[in-house]
């Protein structure tokens, strides 16, 4: 028998909790839960309309056998991939060596430019140069290619002076240009590739600078570090999120693109982009461009997979 005033046992506690109905807590917490994904949704399904169903077409096109007079079957012919390997390595190969070359230019051109956007400029010039290097994505990326062919005419000033210095003398020497000429040659397709993917080096790189803790640099020259010892202590440590995510958005599309070579470079700059173009538009290859597409993919990924393991970034980009 329960003493009037005594607290209420587990089963009267129980009956007086409200039901779960309808609208009642248990619904709010279970649409809570659901949130997140209905959120994902739209995204989800882009990715797979997109994305994985092309894809899965790419895939499917590479394993089949005949053309479009005989008509396409499918039958795992995994000897398309071997043939476009033996037949396009060394449009493969020059792919990943501009890419390479233009991203380390990139880097080398875009750090010093964000470190003194970063630490150097004062606050009010800083969105001004920000805004002068995106300016070149408010042009059509084929026209910002073209104008590179007057800016690297034989008779232009810029050869000119590459001449006049010498430059050209030491390009020749090691194949990056030919009798004194930049257009249609490697230097000109590796110029081209840093210019068109250079804001995708510096946006990264400056965003890592910027919110850096100025007082760390304060420190070390209070403990007699020098200006030199404090940035490979202290700045370029901490900026290397932005190194490597630069890198990668520099790579990527560098790898892929076959307009910089169509353009500025001749035949013998062609790369895996110009020949996978020239099979799906020209050819009707379809498969072999498929399967030459679907290696580039998997080159670049297992690529980008090492160097961010060996950079040892995996939790920062």
């Amino acid at each position: 028998m329960s003493v009037a005033g005594a607290p209420a046992g587990p089963a009267l506690g129980r009956a007086a909790a409200p039901e779960a109905g309808p609208g009642g807590p248990a619904s709010g917490a279970r649409s809570g839960r659901l949130t997140p994904y209905f959120l994902l949704l739209p995204l989800g399904l882009a990715l797979v309309v997109f994305f994985l169903l092309p894809l899965l077409s790419q895939l499917n096109s590479s394993l089949t056998s005949g053309g479009l007079e005989e008509g396409y079957r499918f039958d795992w012919a995994v000897g398309n991939y071997v043939e476009v390997w033996l037949d396009y390595w060394p449009q493969f190969l020059r792919s990943f060596l501009y890419a390479a070359a233009a991203t380390v230019l990139a880097l080398l051109i875009a750090y010093p430019l964000a470190y003194t956007i970063a630490f150097k400029v004062g606050d009010g010039w800083r969105p001004v140069l920000l805004v002068l290097i995106v300016a070149p994505f408010f042009t059509s990326f084929l026209i910002r290619t073209l104008a590179w062919t007057t800016v690297l005419a034989d008779d232009g000033w810029v050869v000119a002076a590459l001449r006049g210095s010498g430059v050209l003398f030491l390009t020749d020497g090691v194949g990056l240009t030919t009798d004194g000429r930049v257009l249609a040659t490697p230097l000109a397709v590796i110029l081209g590739l840093t210019y068109n993917f250079l804001p995708f080096m510096t946006l990264p790189l400056y965003a890592s600078l910027e919110k850096q803790d100025r007082s760390l640099l304060q420190a070390s020259g209070d403990l007699y570090a020098s200006a030199w010892d404090g940035f490979w202590k202290i700045t370029w440590p901490l900026s290397l999120p932005g190194v490597v995510s630069g890198t990668l958005l520099t790579f990527i599309p560098a790898t892929g693109d076959y307009v910089n070579a169509t353009f500025l470079g001749s035949m013998r700059e062609s790369m895996a982009g110009n020949v996978i173009d020239a099979l799906f538009l020209r050819v009707r290859d379809y498969n072999h461009a498929a399967a030459l597409s679907i290696s580039l993919m998997v080159a670049i990924v297992a690529l980008v997979v090492h160097y961010v393991r060996r950079a040892g970034t995996e939790d920062l980009v």
